[in-house]
């Protein structure tokens, strides 16, 4: 298909931050010329970049250097922004027609004969939902990637369903979506946007975004935002009221969808995408805890989730084998999760259930051998990626060394698994202070470490993230021969909800997990104090046994840290005895007291 007249081929690189190294060209269509900068192996396929409002291409410029690695990625700035010509006159020239003549123009340049690989963010994908579901461009498009951007035909339809059948539930979710969509009313103003941008609007904006989206600064914005706003409006103006009054009736997707879905965008709600599988019938669902510019902010996570949906749809899977089939696999795929004490036990449970759920991981622990075993089973089990570190969780060098480690090869921890511990059982006469310190140095200040040092990068992210600290069901169960192991856990759900409380604004869940009696190898590592070496072995081997009758498996505790991780839980006792004794601490303390002093059968 021929629909535009490509010039100025070659080899021109562009000058714009954030895109040096790229092939740029001209491609006129419909009485605008587009500017259109390529980056990678033109043999590979081709992912074509569209950006949104009020945006140009260099939007993209993180996640395209990435990609470029793998694929021949391709921006455009939409007409009208950064360096491409505005139609005269504006009004009328922005529907979405003439923007599927664009796109047409340009992949009949830069991918004649071969379908690209759509992927749209905010008014890139509204424009993009058009390219994927109208029929003239059938068989050009062999995936979308959608993010922050829903089709205009199945928002009208939305919309027409919750006003046809107005139940509470319905009637709420109009309320919200209206109220979030308060720029669209003030876009549709005469003038005053366009006085806005080129006032002090444009002036703020990229301090807004540094502030309110955590968007770090580096080329982008580009000088012509201001004019690219102005421009801009008229996307809204020429579409929104006509789509939402006339929605048509046979938008269905022609290609596999990705639905990527920030769970934080202050501008569009989850719930707009409840009956998307009608429309998308190839439809795989993401979800990422990040606000609305995430092709800024979560480059790195982008990056892999388009590159998985690709290379599944050029090699035949598929798109419903993209993602991991365990549970909560929406909710984590390609998130980076680290787990501390990941060598065995709940720790390398706690792996296994993330990498099952499509994460990537950071298996941690003194125990070398253990953490790349984690790795390795993991990456068979699920993880598209997988790494054993060994650090010792004690040692607070150590642990910034990790995490500097950590970001600059892997990013930014998404949650944070604070497992590592160790056990000790004795009265507290016999406990020595050289006992104290091993328990408290692992148990709490490995927690402290941990979530000081990668807390403090989540926050310094600014896209939220979840911290999830192992304590016990000894931490508001006391015990004659636990004291130093019960003080150490109830610090740490201490910690936890003090964290919990400052956090929250940042976007930032803390839980506390406390099993009870679960059946791992911590007993037979567990020391006693104030017994000769013989009588260790034979209370650990006891203990080792009695766990063993009681047969809790560590897999239920890591399907509990799951769970607690989505459901946002402060306090989550996993065993029977767990919250049984939850329950006594919060209304029979009395009876809980008398049970501690109860001696337990060695």
């Amino acid at each position: 298909m021929n629909t535009g007249r490509e010039e100025g081929q070659g080899q021109d690189r562009s000058r714009r931050q954030g895109l040096q190294g790229a092939r740029e060209r001209r491609v006129r269509t419909g009485g605008v010329e587009l500017c259109v900068a390529e980056l990678g192996d033109a043999a590979q396929p081709t992912v074509m970049l569209v950006h949104g409002y009020p945006d140009s291409k260099e939007v993209w410029s993180e996640v395209a250097q990435r990609l470029a690695e793998r694929f021949h990625v391709v921006l455009y700035d939409v007409r009208g922004c950064g360096r491409s010509t505005a139609p005269k006159p504006l009004r009328g020239g922005f529907t979405l027609e003439k923007l599927t003549d664009d796109f047409l123009a340009v992949a009949d340049a830069v991918s004649p004969g071969r379908p690209v690989h759509l992927v749209g963010h905010d008014w890139g994908s509204v424009q993009a939902w058009e390219f994927a579901t109208v029929r003239r461009t059938e068989g050009l498009i062999a995936s979308f990637t959608s993010m922050s951007g829903p089709s205009l035909d199945h928002f009208g339809q939305w919309i027409k369903k919750r006003m046809a059948r107005p139940t509470p539930r319905r009637a709420a979710q109009l309320l919200n979506q209206g109220a979030k969509s308060w720029y669209v009313y003030l876009l549709h103003t005469p003038k005053l946007p366009e006085l806005a941008w080129q006032g002090p609007l444009g002036k703020r904006w990229p301090k807004i975004l540094q502030r309110v989206e955590k968007v770090p600064a580096g080329g982008y914005p580009t000088p012509s935002l201001p004019t690219d706003a102005a421009h801009g409006a008229w996307l809204y103006r020429d579409n929104v009221l006509p789509r939402l009054r006339r929605p048509r009736t046979d938008a269905y997707a022609h290609c596999p969808v990705q639905l990527i879905t920030p769970t934080g965008d202050a501008f569009l709600s989850q719930r707009l995408y409840d009956d998307l599988e009608q429309w998308a019938p190839q439809l795989v669902r993401r979800t990422l805890p990040a606000k609305h510019w995430v092709p800024r902010t979560r480059p790195d996570q982008l990056t892999s989730w388009i590159t998985e949906f690709v290379t599944a749809q050029e090699e035949g899977d598929p798109a419903k084998k993209v993602v991991a089939a365990g549970p909560y696999a929406d909710r984590f795929g390609g998130q980076l999760v680290l787990v501390t004490g990941a060598a065995s036990g709940i720790g390398r449970a706690t792996a296994f259930a993330f990498a099952e759920a499509g994460a990537r991981i950071i298996a941690v622990d003194r125990d070398a051998e253990g953490a790349a075993r984690t790795a390795d089973m993991a990456r068979l089990i699920g993880a598209p990626q997988a790494w054993g570190e060994v650090v010792d969780v004690a040692d607070e060098a150590a642990m910034e060394k990790l995490a500097d480690k950590v970001d600059a090869e892997y990013g930014t921890v998404d949650v944070l698994v604070n497992n590592a511990g160790i056990g000790l059982s004795g009265s507290f006469l016999q406990t020595t202070t050289e006992d104290w310190k091993k328990v408290l140095d692992v148990n709490l200040w490995g927690v402290i470490h941990g979530c000081r040092i990668f807390g403090k990068r989540m926050a310094d992210r600014g896209q939220g993230g979840h911290i999830v600290n192992t304590a016990s069901a000894a931490a508001f169960q006391p015990s004659k021969v636990l004291p130093a192991y019960s003080t150490s856990k109830a610090a740490v759900l201490m910690l936890s909800e003090c964290l919990r409380a400052e956090l929250a604004g940042q976007g930032i869940g803390v839980s506390a997990i406390c099993p009870g009696l679960v059946n791992t190898n911590i007993t037979t590592t567990s020391r006693f104090t104030g017994v000769s070496a013989e009588e260790e072995k034979r209370r650990q081997a006891k203990a080792a046994r009695m766990y063993g009758m009681r047969n809790y498996p560590p897999e239920k505790v890591a399907d509990a840290v799951l769970r607690a991780v989505v459901r946002n839980q402060a306090v989550v006792p996993v065993t029977p005895e767990a919250r049984g004794a939850h329950l006594m601490s919060r209304f029979t303390p009395r009876a809980l007291r008398a049970i501690a002093r109860i001696e337990p059968p060695l």
